[in-house]
Protein backbone atom coordinates (compact mmCIF):
# COMPACT_ATOMS: atom_id res chain seq x y z
CA UNK A 1 0.00 0.00 0.00
CA UNK A 2 1.21 3.59 -1.21
CA UNK A 3 1.98 5.90 1.84
CA UNK A 4 2.58 9.26 1.90
CA UNK A 5 5.69 10.55 4.19
CA UNK A 6 6.68 13.86 3.24
CA UNK A 7 7.55 16.12 6.24
CA UNK A 8 4.32 18.52 7.60
CA UNK A 9 5.34 21.50 8.74
CA UNK A 10 8.12 21.54 5.43
CA UNK A 11 5.17 20.34 3.53
CA UNK A 12 2.66 22.82 4.82
CA UNK A 13 4.90 25.62 4.59
CA UNK A 14 5.75 24.90 0.79
CA UNK A 15 1.82 24.99 0.60
CA UNK A 16 1.02 27.68 2.06
CA UNK A 17 -1.37 26.15 4.79
CA UNK A 18 -1.65 25.82 8.32
CA UNK A 19 -0.33 22.96 9.88
CA UNK A 20 -2.94 22.97 11.94
CA UNK A 21 -5.39 22.15 9.39
CA UNK A 22 -3.55 19.19 9.87
CA UNK A 23 -4.54 18.96 13.25
CA UNK A 24 -1.32 19.47 14.41
CA UNK A 25 -0.63 22.45 16.93
CA UNK A 26 2.98 23.24 17.56
CA UNK A 27 4.58 22.15 14.22
CA UNK A 28 6.46 24.99 12.17
CA UNK A 29 9.42 24.65 10.28
CA UNK A 30 13.09 26.47 10.69
CA UNK A 31 14.38 26.33 7.66
CA UNK A 32 15.07 29.27 5.16
CA UNK A 33 12.94 31.77 7.38
CA UNK A 34 12.98 34.53 5.34
CA UNK A 35 12.57 32.74 1.99
CA UNK A 36 10.73 33.61 -0.73
CA UNK A 37 10.23 31.96 -4.28
CA UNK A 38 12.15 33.98 -6.47
CA UNK A 39 10.35 33.27 -9.48
CA UNK A 40 6.41 34.59 -10.37
CA UNK A 41 4.23 31.19 -10.53
CA UNK A 42 2.02 30.91 -13.78
CA UNK A 43 -1.30 29.25 -14.08
CA UNK A 44 -0.38 25.69 -14.19
CA UNK A 45 2.22 26.14 -11.00
CA UNK A 46 -1.17 28.06 -9.38
CA UNK A 47 -3.22 24.99 -10.50
CA UNK A 48 -1.17 22.22 -9.46
CA UNK A 49 -0.50 24.07 -6.08
CA UNK A 50 -4.32 24.03 -5.79
CA UNK A 51 -4.53 20.05 -6.34
CA UNK A 52 -1.41 19.20 -4.49
CA UNK A 53 -2.80 21.08 -1.32
CA UNK A 54 -5.94 19.12 -1.37
CA UNK A 55 -4.11 15.65 -2.26
CA UNK A 56 -1.67 16.70 0.82
CA UNK A 57 -4.32 17.65 3.84
CA UNK A 58 -6.29 14.05 3.09
CA UNK A 59 -3.40 12.26 2.51
CA UNK A 60 -4.76 10.95 -0.74
CA UNK A 61 -2.34 9.92 -3.73
CA UNK A 62 -2.53 10.74 -7.78
CA UNK A 63 -4.73 7.72 -9.26
CA UNK A 64 -7.59 8.06 -5.89
CA UNK A 65 -7.52 11.80 -6.90
CA UNK A 66 -8.34 11.80 -10.28
CA UNK A 67 -10.94 9.01 -9.43
CA UNK A 68 -12.85 11.57 -6.86
CA UNK A 69 -12.61 13.96 -9.64
CA UNK A 70 -14.21 11.95 -12.34
CA UNK A 71 -16.66 10.68 -10.10
CA UNK A 72 -17.66 14.50 -9.03
CA UNK A 73 -17.81 15.77 -12.78
CA UNK A 74 -20.78 12.96 -13.33
CA UNK A 75 -22.49 14.39 -10.04
CA UNK A 76 -24.74 16.71 -10.23
CA UNK A 77 -23.76 20.65 -9.43
CA UNK A 78 -20.10 22.51 -10.09
CA UNK A 79 -17.78 19.65 -9.99
CA UNK A 80 -15.07 21.61 -7.74
CA UNK A 81 -17.51 21.56 -5.40
CA UNK A 82 -18.65 18.01 -5.40
CA UNK A 83 -14.83 17.14 -5.72
CA UNK A 84 -14.38 18.65 -2.00
CA UNK A 85 -17.52 17.40 -0.70
CA UNK A 86 -16.18 13.48 -1.89
CA UNK A 87 -12.69 13.52 0.16
CA UNK A 88 -14.52 15.73 3.60
CA UNK A 89 -16.38 12.68 3.71
CA UNK A 90 -14.20 9.84 3.62
CA UNK A 91 -13.97 7.89 6.79
CA UNK A 92 -11.00 8.98 8.11
CA UNK A 93 -11.79 12.30 7.36
CA UNK A 94 -15.10 12.06 9.41
CA UNK A 95 -13.19 10.30 12.41
CA UNK A 96 -10.82 13.11 12.10
CA UNK A 97 -13.46 15.95 12.43
CA UNK A 98 -15.54 14.19 15.28
CA UNK A 99 -12.43 14.29 17.58
CA UNK A 100 -12.03 10.87 17.36
CA UNK A 101 -8.09 10.88 16.30
CA UNK A 102 -6.02 13.96 16.79
CA UNK A 103 -4.76 13.78 13.15
CA UNK A 104 -5.98 12.69 9.65
CA UNK A 105 -3.12 10.72 9.45
CA UNK A 106 -3.67 9.11 12.80
CA UNK A 107 -7.58 8.34 11.80
CA UNK A 108 -6.30 6.60 8.27
CA UNK A 109 -4.05 4.22 11.03
CA UNK A 110 -7.05 3.66 13.25
CA UNK A 111 -9.50 3.12 10.52
CA UNK A 112 -7.47 0.32 9.14
CA UNK A 113 -6.76 -1.24 12.37
CA UNK A 114 -10.66 -1.71 12.13
CA UNK A 115 -10.98 0.62 15.81
CA UNK A 116 -14.81 1.94 14.57
CA UNK A 117 -17.69 0.86 12.94
CA UNK A 118 -20.40 2.37 10.91
CA UNK A 119 -24.22 1.45 11.50
CA UNK A 120 -22.46 -0.86 13.93
CA UNK A 121 -20.74 -2.74 11.18
CA UNK A 122 -16.75 -2.78 11.14
CA UNK A 123 -14.92 -0.84 8.57
CA UNK A 124 -11.37 -0.75 8.10
CA UNK A 125 -11.39 1.05 4.68
CA UNK A 126 -10.47 4.64 5.15
CA UNK A 127 -11.72 5.74 2.03
CA UNK A 128 -15.28 4.52 2.70
CA UNK A 129 -17.91 7.25 1.62
CA UNK A 130 -20.23 8.01 4.22
CA UNK A 131 -23.60 9.03 3.90
CA UNK A 132 -26.50 11.24 5.86
CA UNK A 133 -27.30 9.54 8.61
CA UNK A 134 -24.48 6.88 9.16
CA UNK A 135 -23.52 6.26 13.06
CA UNK A 136 -19.76 6.41 13.40
CA UNK A 137 -18.45 4.83 16.67
CA UNK A 138 -15.54 3.28 18.12
CA UNK A 139 -15.92 -0.53 18.31
CA UNK A 140 -16.73 -2.44 21.70
CA UNK A 141 -13.51 -4.00 21.52
CA UNK A 142 -11.42 -0.82 21.02
CA UNK A 143 -13.64 0.93 23.84
CA UNK A 144 -10.97 -0.89 26.46
CA UNK A 145 -7.65 0.47 24.97
CA UNK A 146 -5.99 2.90 26.67
CA UNK A 147 -5.95 5.16 24.02
CA UNK A 148 -10.04 5.29 23.58
CA UNK A 149 -10.10 5.29 27.75
CA UNK A 150 -8.39 8.35 27.67
CA UNK A 151 -10.56 10.06 25.21
CA UNK A 152 -13.54 9.21 26.77
CA UNK A 153 -12.37 10.78 30.43
CA UNK A 154 -10.95 13.84 28.81
CA UNK A 155 -12.71 16.32 27.33
CA UNK A 156 -11.31 17.71 24.27
CA UNK A 157 -13.10 20.33 22.88
CA UNK A 158 -13.44 20.01 18.97
CA UNK A 159 -15.23 22.43 16.84
CA UNK A 160 -17.37 20.12 15.14
CA UNK A 161 -18.72 21.35 11.24
CA UNK A 162 -22.39 21.37 11.21
CA UNK A 163 -22.76 18.31 9.32
CA UNK A 164 -21.56 16.12 11.94
CA UNK A 165 -23.35 15.48 15.38
CA UNK A 166 -21.67 14.16 18.72
CA UNK A 167 -23.77 11.88 20.04
CA UNK A 168 -21.36 10.90 23.14
CA UNK A 169 -17.82 11.39 23.65
CA UNK A 170 -16.83 8.05 21.58
CA UNK A 171 -19.58 8.41 18.50
CA UNK A 172 -21.20 10.71 15.85
CA UNK A 173 -23.91 10.87 13.45
CA UNK A 174 -23.83 12.50 9.85
CA UNK A 175 -26.93 14.63 10.09
CA UNK A 176 -26.28 16.00 6.43
CA UNK A 177 -23.33 16.21 3.62
CA UNK A 178 -20.85 18.93 3.44
CA UNK A 179 -21.31 22.07 1.67
CA UNK A 180 -18.44 24.26 0.23
CA UNK A 181 -18.98 26.49 3.59
CA UNK A 182 -17.92 23.56 5.70
CA UNK A 183 -14.11 24.14 4.30
CA UNK A 184 -12.04 25.24 6.73
CA UNK A 185 -8.63 26.18 4.85
CA UNK A 186 -8.35 28.36 1.85
CA UNK A 187 -8.82 26.42 -1.28
CA UNK A 188 -9.51 27.56 -5.15
CA UNK A 189 -11.15 24.35 -5.93
CA UNK A 190 -12.24 25.40 -10.23
CA UNK A 191 -7.93 25.50 -10.90
CA UNK A 192 -8.60 21.41 -9.72
CA UNK A 193 -11.25 21.74 -12.14
CA UNK A 194 -8.98 23.59 -14.98
CA UNK A 195 -6.59 21.52 -14.59
CA UNK A 196 -7.64 18.21 -15.04
CA UNK A 197 -10.09 19.30 -18.13
CA UNK A 198 -7.31 20.62 -20.14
Amino acid sequence: MAKNMQPIAKRCRALGISPAVMGYAKKTSHRNPGGKMRRKQGEYGMQLTEKQKVKFIYGILEKQFRMYYEKAEKMEGKTGENLLSLVERRLDNVVFRLGLASTRREARELVNHAHYTVNGKKVNIPSYLIKVGDVIAVSDKSKDTTRFKALAEADPVTLLPKWLEKDDKLSGKVIALPQRDDIDYPVEEHLIVELYSK
